[in-house]
């Protein structure tokens, strides 16, 4: 074995690792914790990103992780990377090599390295191939902790993983995934504080939203794009699409190269630099879409074949990146590859990604059939990357690639990436502030499909397009509309129990997605009446309406009982606009009491989590402004979590329905500001059993405390 040629050539010693201290020879660093990356630096041989040997072709670093008690063992691909600290040096040479991991247990894990070095030995199979190499240290071991972060971000909730069910899920928290976020730029990486990238992007408007302590390199470089991400994540969006490279296509100005015009030789600061991204992406809840290329130049690297250049580039993306937990890798936008490439380059990423990341393919309108019907039969595919051309024709394209795949056996993953026309996509608010038809068919006619989500494509018509953009905030009211409708599905629906089933309204316009005579969402595109079959169920079912638009509160109407098809009346408000209307039975055994309050938490509006010293707020506790954050709100806590609805004072016009039961109030659980006045306060809060302090009350808890300095 080569690892044995190795030991026999070295004497290695084991080094310990605990966190949260580091020995200061340790090659292993980061955050000892479950699902936060630990990187693995060793010194090894010289080498230049334009040198002899090829430290990308003819060296091959791979790493083996084991976990001492269950034996679990992840190998994962390393690589050069110059001079360790490139994206701050720019280095281009250097004898540091290295692999990044995501442990996904605590406790104890060891390490092992293995550097090769050979003719071409990167793209070889065997383990066995080239020479064994001589590295400082090749083995190790550390220790895991639990992980300290909190949602939005991603390490709270684990690896986000295809389970061949509709929708992905969080590894950690056992949650459904639903996708909401941007199409555009394509060439989000065509940033100008990356190394050796034509400065496309510079995104300006959004340096306003980097904020102290996020990261930056070489001497404060990336805050613009550093503050898009924030950006997008504080409106409720929760992926980000991008190309690792279109040399030759529409940008021109994306690649991973030390040149345009290089195949097989790595920028490593760039690398670093994107890496820095990406972890920032990690950290504020985003999903990391890499597309690998686009239409005009699929056929770039070995004439479309999976021949060595190519081979190259997906070994190297995914041993720098394949660690973040939330990535989705995309094979190709709008391909024209032949279905056998397809296959080979989609088991080819399977079998070199230690982590199992989904893996998509995005089509041209209309080329769905000749694209996704070869694919139904790979087991390594997670689903379509849908593009059309018309909105109108979302919820029918979900609706037959989720049944296509599901006969087959395997649920695919469908997700809306590209919203048309071309031209328009979805246009500036200053051209169509209220987007009533992406909203009507896109967003909601995918999502009551089944789909697995929206990411929302900026037509080349308009300003701030697709590959101009440099202001996300042009598009803010479909963000927050987007978010109403991810957080609608996550607070009040069962969604992965439910499907789509259209024929219980007698409506056609309508959309319906049920748990059949259990719980019924409706999209009414033009609001009034609806009849809905309840089917057998002789139970009580309640009745309340949301509003697509502007989100807020579930809004009660009165209740209705089956079987059968059963007449809804008109929504509360504005009759003749959308709305959605949730039907859920109401059986005997699910009838519980008010619940209780168990004490209250001070809230920070711009990070959603609560402050420290302060989560309960204590008796009688003062609030000095001068060292709190500076947007506050408070949050009831209930147990069980959720109780039917807490009324603020004693008065039945000010209640919360649905957790976070927050004051002044919350919208879609994201909380705003209460405005602050000096001197002493008090907020009285009684937990109901039904919805807008309807049923049984439960016990008033009353919070006092004094502000000081606001």
């Amino acid at each position: 074995m080569a690892l044995a040629r190795i030991a026999a050539a070295i004497a290695f010693g084991w080094w310990i690792v605990t966190a949260p201290c580091l020995a200061a020879e340790s090659p292993v660093s980061g955050d000892l914790r479950k699902w936060h990356r630990v990187t693995v630096t060793l010194d090894g041989p010289q080498a230049a990103e334009r040198g002899t040997p090829n430290p990308f072709r003819d060296f091959r670093l791979v790493m083996t992780f084991e976990h001492a008690a269950t034996k679990t063992v992840h190998t994962v691909p390393g690589f050069f990377a110059a001079d360790g600290r490139a994206a701050e040096s720019g280095a281009e040479q250097g004898n540091q090599w290295r692999a990044h991991f995501t442990p996904d247990q605590e406790g104890d894990w060891t390490w092992r390295a293995a550097l090769r070095s050979g003719k071409d030995v990167a793209l070889s199979a065997d383990p066995e191939a080239g020479q064994p190499v001589a590295l400082g240290t090749a083995q190790g071991q550390f220790q895991i902790a639990s992980s300290d972060k909190k949602v939005p971000d991603s390490r709270a909730r684990g690896m986000l993983r295809a389970v061949d069910q509709r929708y992905l899920r969080w590894a950690e928290t056992g949650e459904y995934f639903l996708k909401g976020g941007a199409n555009s730029p394509e060439n989000f990486l065509a940033y100008a504080d990356f190394d050796g990238t034509p400065p496309k992007h510079r995104y300006r408007q959004h340096e306003m939203d980097w904020r102290e302590g996020d990261p930056t390199w070489a001497a404060g470089k990336g805050k613009g794009i550093i503050g898009t991400i924030n950006y997008l994540s504080s409106v409720g969006m929760n992926s980000q699409y991008f190309l690792t490279m279109n040399v030759n296509g529409d940008g021109d100005d994306v690649w991973p190269w030390v040149d345009r015009d290089a195949r097989d030789r790595f920028d490593c600061s760039k690398l670093d630099q994107w890496e820095i991204v990406f972890q920032h992406m990690d950290a504020r809840g985003l999903l990391v879409h890499v597309v690998f290329n686009e239409q005009e130049c699929d056929q770039l690297l070995n004439d479309g074949e999976l021949g060595p250049e190519r081979r190259l580039y997906y070994r190297e993306l995914v041993a720098r990146f394949g660690h973040h937990l939330a990535l989705t890798w995309n094979i190709g936008e709008e391909t024209t590859n032949t279905p056998a490439q397809r296959d080979a380059y989609i088991d080819f990423i399977r079998s070199i990604d230690p982590y199992r990341h989904p893996i998509v393919v995005h089509s041209f309108p209309g080329q769905y059939d000749r694209i996704y019907d070869p694919l139904l039969g790979n087991r390594n595919f997670t689903g379509p990357s849908l593009q059309l051309g018309d909105p109108q024709y979302a919820h029918g394209e979900t609706i037959k690639w989720l049944d296509r795949s599901t006969t087959r056996g395997r649920p695919w993953w469908v997700c809306l990436d590209e919203i048309g026309p071309a031209r328009d996509g979805l246009v500036p608010d200053s051209v169509d502030p209220d987007h009533d038809a992406v909203r009507h068919r896109a967003l909601w006619g995918h999502l009551l499909a089944g789909g697995g989500g929206v990411e929302w494509y900026f037509g080349w018509g308009h300003h701030n397009h697709d590959r101009a953009l440099e202001d996300f905030r042009t598009r803010e009211n479909m963000w927050r509309q987007t978010d109403h409708a991810l957080g609608f599905f996550r607070r009040h629906l069962p969604f992965d129990r439910m499907s789509h089933n259209d024929g219980l309204t007698q409506s056609p316009d309508d959309y319906c997605f049920a748990d059949p005579s259990r719980t019924y969402a409706v999209y009414l595109p033009r609001g009034g009446e609806t009849v809905i079959d309840l089917g057998s169920s002789q139970e009580a079912f309640t009745v309340d309406w949301f509003d697509p638009r502007n989100g807020g509160d579930l809004r009660p109407d009165k209740p209705i009982r089956g079987p059968g098809w059963q007449t809804i009346g008109p929504p509360p408000a504005d009759p003749q606009k959308d709305w959605v209307l949730l039907v859920r039975e109401v059986r005997a055994a699910d009838i519980t009491g008010p619940g209780r309050i168990t004490g209250f938490s001070l809230i920070d509006c711009d990070t959603h989590q609560p402050v420290a010293g302060f989560d309960p707020i204590p008796p009688d506790a003062v609030l000095d402004m001068a060292r709190l954050p500076k947007r506050l709100a408070i949050r009831v806590n209930t147990e069980p979590g959720q109780v039917g609805s807490v009324i603020f004072g004693g008065n039945k016009a000010a209640y919360d329905s649905t957790a976070p039961f927050a004051f002044p109030r919350d919208v879609n659980g994201r909380y705003e500001p209460w405005k602050l006045a000096a001197g002493r306060h008090e907020i009285q809060a009684t937990p109901y059993a039904q919805g807008a302090g309807d049923g049984a009350a439960g016990e008033t808890r009353t919070v006092r405390f004094e502000i000081k300095n606001p």
